[in-house]
């Protein structure tokens, strides 16, 4: 019996290996002693649409918010893929610095003023502003909407048509 290399297109090794994690190259790792850098919003940012929250209770937002923000973004035709979500409460910071790391274009604050990230103007809730090649949209926060109550379901209404406004839906 005599061998036969045999190679396998790139693809087909990938699948061998999806669930394998594989370095090429150079690493970057921290200089000794130093920790690893610590991922401060949740998301991939994939389409630059920051989303500013204040949960006390939670690292990024808790579940019900979390689950409710995913309806909202899903009707956006969006996923957590394509924003990064920043927890003002564990992670204060300034709309320059926001602007800096994840280049929005879109930014929604929930139960966020604009002052709260230095920003040099305030917007009424669900006005959309533009400044700095950027949309705001000012909210209350996630759990006074997402309630089922009449008044929350008037905030829904309100929260939607900004949303249509802000997207091109």
């Amino acid at each position: 019996m005599s061998e036969k290399k045999i190679q396998l297109p790139g693809f087909v090794i990938a699948d061998l290996y999806r669930n394998s994690l594989v370095v090429l190259g150079d690493t970057i790792s921290p200089p000794p002693g130093q920790p690893a850098p610590r991922q401060w919003y949740l998301g991939n940012n994939g389409k630059n649409i920051t989303i500013v929250v204040k949960d006390e209770g939670a690292v990024f937002l808790g579940d019900e918010s979390l689950q409710f923000l995913s309806s909202i973004l899903g009707a956006c035709k969006l996923n957590l893929g394509d924003v990064a979500i920043v927890n003002l409460h564990n992670e204060p910071v300034a709309y320059s610095y926001l602007k800096e790391q994840l280049l929005p274009r879109h930014l929604l604050l929930f139960d966020v003023t604009t002052q709260q990230v230095q920003l040099p103007f305030m917007v009424p809730h669900y006005q959309v502003q533009q400044y700095d090649q950027c949309q705001f949209l000012v909210a209350p926060s996630l759990p006074v909407i997402a309630g089922n109550s009449q008044e929350a379901r008037l905030e829904k209404s309100k929260l939607w048509l900004s949303l249509k406004k802000m997207f091109n839906i």
